[in-house]
């Protein structure tokens, strides 16, 4: 029979390093013994022709790592195959282990130089690629310098160990978290994801001038948790965290002192880290920042100088880290455009590949935190969400610098995940890991304890971490709202809601395990899902104030959109007396949500924090306690309220409903009114 070419190509590859560069031998000789052990390797496998029985291949070895003088390949066949003849390596094979080792004019390969060999085989039944490579004991199954970008999209999803080793008291557990335990990182593999960061401070665990050494217990106990993490084949990230704004801020007034005290912890850390393996990324500094500088020209020009300093240190300090992937961050960690530049000539001056740039994103902040009247994820929060992902893969991603999204989510999260309506907050998610997607950005959870309990290991809103969980894949349908409202005092009426669908369709609409029927319980027209009237009586029910029933509209893709079916009247308050410190609305709810709160003078200027707005921050000035029934004014809206002059209080709820309530303050004494 005639030969058949097979185009078979198979890569394998381990470490982080530059661009390859051929070192290709042409003739066979003597073999060496294998040197110690390489930091990296990317293994190219090819099979260049192939026929009954018959197989030719070709195989390019690519030190990521310390040069080596001696080397050997291993790999294991997967179908039986063996070798006839070989070029430029002397190959053995005992029983499914073959072994290919330098011969003589090819026994070194720098670093970041290949060396190539080719054999023929036989092959009965099939001829299947082997599956992995091993360079002088380094299993090449991680990525190298020219799959930067490879490696970072297989970190992702990734989750942020926050609160715990970044935090900036004694030990791990002063910001009320629990030690960290193997358990809970088996719990992180578990639920998907692929990398974790782990934020670091070391302001409270260092020593004196000039060498500022580390806390031996501490670097240990970061060691031990690293170490963990990488075990479990976890990609890992470490960084100087809240340092940024301890000490790092001062140095446009303490230049010298901060870039020595922050090369000496480098230089420890390069050190300490240096033969992990090369799935440890490091960050240089954490969301940096600069006080009492001359302006933004300035603090861009410090940045690059501890980037420039960190990579420099990493580098000389050898091993893993000649070539590890290493993680800059733009000034702040913004998106803004001008800020992205500036790192990226810098990334592109070092002309090194194995540089990752790093941005936050924490949303449109009037959304992100409940203030000024951003209660929806409307068309301008989503337009700031697009644009600086698209911003951020243009400025990088096209450019062949691969980005990681350190952190995310929303800022109302630092209180709690309830500072953001329900629904809404699943919309910002749904699009967010959509769009990052799509803009090919690595996506890391920020997580302070608030989403996965620590020793319970249960998502404290399992709502929304499955909506998280599904964007990693794929779209998900969601809609104008998930509250439909039907006051109580009026007659029920047909309700209708906008499908977002987002590239699905529409399947079904379920209430528990039994699906709806379409004409009677409910129409669509395009993508109008209108409730009737008979389906909205009948769930109601007798009608008690609050969620009588919950529907689930399901889609062809993602997870289904819940529709919470609630009675409501206008919420009742009534009229109080306090002070600064402790002031409450006596309120009853009746059924209905508070969704923002308006203050305003008699004479219709902005009252309390944030007065470039009348809409207040929920949870900071304000906030609603549905279990006791009130509504509380936090010290912070007094704080910024003038003394002796009325405000106009407006309440605004999911349903519509509008209440207006009046407060004054009398030095420390408060007193409130419904008139």
């Amino acid at each position: 029979m005639a030969a058949v070419l097979a185009a078979v190509v198979a890569t394998f590859t381990a470490g982080a390093g530059l661009t390859a560069v051929d070192a290709t031998a042409t003739t066979a000789s003597t073999t060496t013994t294998a040197a110690p052990a390489a930091a990296g390797c990317s293994v190219s496998y090819s099979v260049t022709s192939q026929w009954p029985g018959g197989f030719n291949a070709d195989v390019a070895v690519t030190n990521l790592g310390a040069p080596i003088d001696g080397w050997q390949l291993v790999w294991t066949w997967p179908s039986g195959q063996r070798t006839t003849q070989a070029w430029n390596a002397t190959i053995t094979t005992s029983g499914t282990r073959a072994t290919a080792k330098n011969v003589g004019y090819n026994a070194r390969i720098g670093t970041n130089a290949k060396v190539s060999f080719g054999f023929g085989g036989t092959w009965t039944g099939s001829n299947l690629v082997p599956t992995s490579f091993e360079l002088n004991g380094v299993l090449c199954t991680g990525s190298g310098s020219s799959d930067a970008m490879a490696t970072v999209a297989a970190m992702q999803p990734g989750w942020n160990l926050g609160n715990t080793l970044d935090s900036t008291g004694s030990d791990e557990t002063s910001w009320g978290n629990p030690r960290v335990t193997e358990a809970l990182l088996d719990q992180i593999k578990a639920q998907g994801f692929k990398s974790i960061r782990i934020p670091v401070t070391w302001s409270q665990h260092l020593g004196t001038a000039p060498s500022y050494p580390i806390e031996a217990a501490y670097l240990t106990r970061v060691q031990e948790v690293v170490g963990w993490a990488l075990a479990r084949d976890l990609y890992v990230m470490i960084n100087l965290h809240h340092d940024s704004w301890q000490w790092i801020n001062t140095m446009p007034t303490d230049h010298d002192g901060v870039l020595a005290r922050y090369n000496a912890i480098w230089t420890q850390l390069a050190e300490a880290f240096k033969t992990s393996g090369p799935k440890l990324t490091l960050e240089s500094v954490n969301e940096p920042q600069f006080a009492n500088s001359s302006g933004q020209a300035q603090e861009v020009q410090l940045l690059n100088e501890l980037n420039t300093s960190f990579r420099d240190i990493v580098r000389r300090s050898g091993g893993n880290n000649a070539t590890r992937l290493l993680v800059l961050p733009t000034l702040h960690t913004s998106s803004d455009q001008v800020l992205l530049d500036a790192l990226a000539t810098s990334i592109q001056g070092y002309n090194d590949p194995n540089l990752i740039a790093t941005v936050h994103y924490y949303g449109y902040w009037p959304f992100s935190v409940n203030v000024a009247g951003g209660t929806h994820f409307d068309a301008t929060a989503q337009k700031d969400l697009t644009d600086s992902f698209d911003r951020v893969h243009t400025t990088f991603v096209a450019r062949g610098i691969p980005v990681i999204l350190g952190e995310y989510g929303l800022l109302g999260f630092d209180r709690h995940t309830g500072t953001i309506q329900q629904g809404e907050k699943l919309k910002f998610f749904e699009l967010f890991g959509h769009y990052a997607r799509a803009k090919q950005l690595t996506t890391m959870l920020w997580d302070n304890g608030q989403h996965l309990g620590r020793t319970s290991f249960q998502w404290s809103d399992p709502e929304l971490i499955a909506q998280i969980k599904s964007s990693w894949t794929t779209r998900s349908g969601t809609a104008s709202t998930d509250q439909v409202f039907s006051a109580k005092s009026t007659a029920i009426t047909a309700k209708t809601i906008t499908l977002n669908l987002n590239g699905t369709s529409f399947t079904a609409l379920r209430h528990g395990s039994t699906d709806l029927t379409r004409g009677t319980d409910y129409t669509i027209q395009g993508d109008q899902l209108t409730l009737t009237a008979a389906l909205l009586t009948r769930l109601s029910g007798s009608r008690e104030y609050g969620t009588n029933a919950t529907l689930s509209a399901r889609f062809s893709a993602g997870v289904p959109w819940r529709i919470n079916l609630i009675t409501y009247d206008a919420p009742v308050l009534s009229n109080a007396a306090g002070t600064t410190s402790a002031f409450a609305i006596p309120t009853s709810f009746r059924g209905d949500l508070l969704a923002t709160m308006e203050a305003k003078y008699d004479d219709g200027t902005n009252a309390g924090p944030h007065d470039w707005t009348p809409y207040k921050e929920f949870d900071r000035a304000f906030a609603p306690n549905y279990t006791t029934g009130v509504t509380t004014l936090t010290p912070d809206f007094f704080t910024a309220v003038r003394d002796n002059a009325r405000v106009t209080l407006t309440f605004h709820y999911w349903s519509g409903t509008k209440v207006t309530y009046y407060v004054t303050k009398s030095g420390t004494t408060v007193t409130g009114t419904t008139a």
